[in-house]
């Protein structure tokens, strides 16, 4: 047990995504579940340097709000991250990795006898997160029932090459020796991107970015709406003016916003 208060449990947990022990943690909220068991949300964290990376860290603010507001929380660290499995992952097959361990967290979750409903399961995923939770839609389109892309990084891996990766000479080396940089070899580039399979999407998302994310460009999420919504699939965006790439007067709003959104899409809602 990590904390015990008044509104819920906090928990240091593992469980397996392939041959990999993931950590994580788990936030269990106090009183009687609902009939059918609490429902569930999956918050995927963004980018925090592996070195300074500690369990459960990057949403607490969310973990809180969210686990008060009834719904059972599960924050998965990936791999590489905390105490869960050390990989030799390429830059690429990492991010793709964590997808796998966000996925496998799902699935312990509905292999569990924890007190929740299998089915009332959400995910919110910042920054990273919200890349990774893009890349789930795709590959598992009914895995949970809805997403809240919080500053969401872009369905094209392309984007992150050009503005991330390209910063660090070595990974930049490693990357293109491996599969060729996106001008070289495009056939691969849009392969891995989330954007190339947005079709597939089955369940309703919504977008919260800042009109001033430094970070992270809310063009991005401009694109993705722009995408799904040519899809016709369920999208939504909401753009808050002055919010930065985490989000300080608007965050209640926010919050309040992600917990209706989710009991509105069958997450919490007893249905």
């Amino acid at each position: 047990m990590l904390e015990n208060n008044s509104a819920y449990t906090k928990y240091f947990i593992t469980y397996k995504s392939g041959e990999l022990t993931i950590s994580g943690i788990m936030l269990v909220p106090k009183g009687e579940p609902p009939a059918g068991g609490w429902p569930v949300l999956i918050l995927n964290h963004g980018h925090i340097d592996t070195d300074i990376y500690t369990n459960g860290r990057g949403l607490k603010r969310e973990q809180d709000y969210l686990a008060r507001q009834g719904f059972l929380v599960i924050h998965p660290d990936y791999r590489n991250h905390a105490a869960s499995t050390k990989t030799e992952d390429d830059p690429i097959q990492e991010r793709l990795g964590y997808a796998e361990d966000v996925v496998n967290a799902v699935y312990a979750v509905r292999a569990s006898d924890l007190p929740v409903n299998k089915e009332e399961i959400g995910m919110l995923g910042h920054s990273m997160g919200g890349g990774i939770a893009e890349t789930i839609m795709v590959v598992r389109p009914d895995l949970v029932r809805a997403y809240v892309l919080y500053a969401p990084v872009s369905m094209d891996y392309r984007d992150s090459f050009e503005r991330w990766m390209k910063e660090r000479e070595d990974v930049t080396h490693e990357v293109s020796t491996k599969y060729g940089t996106p001008e070289k070899n495009p056939d691969f580039w849009d392969a891995i991107a989330p954007a190339k399979y947005a079709d597939r999407i089955a369940a309703p998302v919504i977008i919260y970015h800042g009109a001033a994310d430094q970070d992270v460009p809310l063009a991005w999420s401009q694109e993705t709406y722009d995408l799904l919504k040519s899809q016709g699939k369920n999208i939504e965006l909401t753009v808050f003016p002055g919010e930065r790439h985490e989000f300080g007067p608007r965050w209640e709003d926010f919050m309040r916003g992600t917990a209706v959104f989710f009991r509105s899409h069958g997450v919490g809602s007893g249905k």
